[in-house]
């Protein structure tokens, strides 16, 4: 009998279309999906338009935790939309206030040896269970609930080796931030981590998690740990031990790469500003005035981290010129700090304590004053993602924020009393709606509709040719919310004709301008980019509403895995440079053409974009249900 790996082992239970063993698609089964506002109202319309009765994956579960501060109508709109399709379809439905998906996700719904496909790129966060999870697309969350499904490269693992066991001031998040200085955010593509080695029975389940859910930021598919002992312990704690399945790697088990980390001796790090892979030690700041330090967000928002932060800031108050923000994962995590102390000491020692949401992560709130220096437990610090694009963000670990907030400077944690795994957490699910009908739905619920929630556009089918300009030229490493910025612009996701003025703002604001008047001029959009093009967010917001504007190609140095596939759900051609140096041969408002673009993506996907008198190889390599899909448009137009 073969000797499989944990990855193999979920995988090959799952396996619906391809054959692992050859370089290839896989389609597997979805067990269990997830959405949140801010991607699924689009999910949930599009899921809608397919004319399926009910839901038809085990578990879906819509949660309401990013856009929760409520300006102006379109966000509790958006909430009433959610709840009504979450009570006629059998989804069940978690109100704004209840918890962040990805920590709810894990106290109470998470199983190991199952599948999840959330419409958030850190529904990862589950490998922190032994779930094979996996974020993506708002259409793709729906084909899955509808039955379908989910189409991935079969993937290539690599094999994490913990050792040794971290020193007092070391937490998780140095972990994965020692892993991102290794392996950066990009050239991860088709990678799935796989965490293993002594190391990992030293690791509690909200540990694991912080490691699995920044596995992101590395672009791979996804992360994950063997569900043990440690596991079990969490599961049964939570009052769901009937959920345990033990998954660790055979003995003999192969992998396709193996990189080992000494967590004896790693030491405090930093992601500094605006990328998660760059990576510096905390020593190496020390001094550095912050102005700012925000804890929490589904990276580092559990009852562990925050417990931490109250033991190291208990009887002292944080320095007088540092703004100092706590969000917890979820309800359960305020309660069981109500209960023990430690909400009081945070808020004796100068935390303002915020909702129970994504908010600051997001640039939903708490924004930085201009130019200062914040210190946040999040997993991302791409330049302007906190809502002031002058602001320098750091990604640190709850121990160093918390040492930080005391000195008013960059800090590393002398040391912390290590908070023990709970042998039994408070259960309260009342704020989890529609349980008792959930894969069933109530037939003739009315579906509330506010006037911001617009009819979903669908793609046409590509064009024999391609006439088009270069709409704009961006660099290396532009993210998701580059293209379709979030915070104040994020109400308006369920509208697609409004949210489409905003694509490339912190880029070129003038974007919808110029892709309305080349449609008008009958030319397709065309974008130019660098390596590692839609880094990010799962937000499909980045492909429709481009597509929507008349983009009908992107041509970059490399793209990376989510939004890839978002691009082809949408009918857009995702091509890359044959030779990356051709890229400094276009310029933006250039005239481009493709003779023959839909028969280069019906046969061997390589084409010649011509600029002027210049050609310039461009090539994709697409599955034939790829194909498929951009041929007609899109995955909605295909059906």
């Amino acid at each position: 009998m073969k000797k499989m790996n944990v990855v193999q082992k979920i995988l090959s239970k799952h396996l619906v279309e391809g054959d692992p063993a050859v370089d290839s698609e896989i389609g597997i089964r979805i067990d269990q999906t997830l959405t949140q506002d801010a991607t699924g109202t689009m999910a949930y319309l599009q899921f809608e338009s397919m004319g399926v009765k009910h839901v038809k994956n085990d578990l879906a579960v819509s949660y309401v935790d990013h856009n929760t501060v409520q300006i102006g109508f379109e966000n509790a709109d958006d909430h009433d939309f959610l709840a009504s399709i979450a009570k006629k379809y059998g989804i069940v439905y978690s109100k704004a206030g209840n918890g962040i998906c990805h920590q709810l996700h894990l106290e109470r719904f998470g199983k190991p040896g199952t599948t999840l496909l959330g419409s958030d790129s850190h529904t990862p966060t589950g490998g922190g269970i032994g779930q094979i999870a996996i974020g993506a697309g708002g259409i793709d969350i729906a084909v899955a609930m509808a039955g379908g499904a989910f189409h991935i490269p079969t993937p290539k693992v690599r094999a994490i080796v913990l050792k040794g066991k971290l020193r007092k001031g070391v937490s998780a998040k140095d972990v994965i931030l020692k892993v991102l200085e290794k392996f950066g955010t990009k050239g991860n593509v088709g990678w799935i981590f796989e965490y293993t080695g002594p190391g990992v029975a030293t690791l509690d389940v909200p540990s694991r998690a912080t490691i699995t859910n920044m596995g992101a930021e590395l672009g791979v598919t996804t992360s994950v740990f063997p569900s043990d002992r440690v596991t079990k312990q969490f599961l049964a704690a939570q009052g769901r031990g009937k959920d345990f399945t033990e998954i660790v790697a055979d003995k003999g088990a192969t992998y396709d790469d193996t990189f080992v980390v000494d967590l004896a001796k790693l030491e405090p790090l930093a992601a500094a500003p605006h990328s998660p892979g760059n990576i510096v030690t905390v020593k190496s700041m020390k001094g550095t005035k912050v102005n700012q330090i925000m804890i929490g967000s589904c990276t580092n928002s559990s009852y562990r981290d925050i417990r931490t932060v109250a033991q190291i800031l208990k009887g002292k108050h944080v320095a007088e010129d540092v703004e100092v923000g706590i969000a917890c994962g979820s309800r359960q995590v305020v309660n069981m700090l109500a209960a023990d102390g430690s909400l009081a000491i945070l808020i004796k020692a100068g935390c303002r304590i915020l909702e129970n949401a994504c908010g600051f992560c997001i640039g939903a709130h708490m924004s930085p004053s201009t130019n200062a220096v914040s210190l946040r437990t999040n997993n991302r610090n791409f330049e302007g993602r906190s809502g002031t694009k002058s602001a320098q963000v750091y990604l640190v670990s709850p121990e160093t924020a918390a040492a930080s907030a005391l000195t008013g400077t960059f800090s590393a944690c002398a040391g912390a009393k290590a908070v023990p795994a709970p042998k039994k957490f408070p259960i309260d699910d009342e704020m989890f709606l529609y349980r008792k009908t959930a894969g069933r739905g109530v037939p003739g619920t009315k579906i509330v509709r506010g006037p911001n929630i617009a009819t979903v556009p669908k793609g046409v089918p590509l064009a024999k040719d391609l006439k088009g300009a270069c709409a704009i030229k961006v660099g290396d490493k532009i993210t998701t919310d580059h293209i379709m910025p979030a915070g104040a612009r994020l109400k308006f996701r369920s509208n697609v004709p409004q949210y489409a003025k905003f694509v490339f703002e912190p880029c070129d604001p003038k974007f919808h301008d110029i892709c309305m008047a080349n449609k008008e001029k009958g030319l397709a959009n065309v974008i130019v980019a660098g390596e590692s093009y839609g880094q990010g967010s799962s937000r499909e917001h980045a492909a429709l509403c481009p597509m929507y504007l008349g983009v009908k190609a992107v041509v970059a140095k490399s793209i990376e895995r989510i939004h890839r596939a978002n691009l082809i759900n949408f009918g857009i051609v995702p091509f890359t440079f044959v030779n990356a140096k051709d890229y400094d041969l276009v310029k933006a408002g250039d005239v481009l053409t493709i003779d023959g673009i839909r028969k280069a993506v019906e046969a061997d996907g390589t084409a010649t974009l011509k600029v002027g008198s210049k050609s310039i190889a461009v090539k994709t390599s697409l599955s034939d249900r790829e194909k498929h899909l951009i041929l007609c448009g899109g995955l909605l137009a295909s059906l």
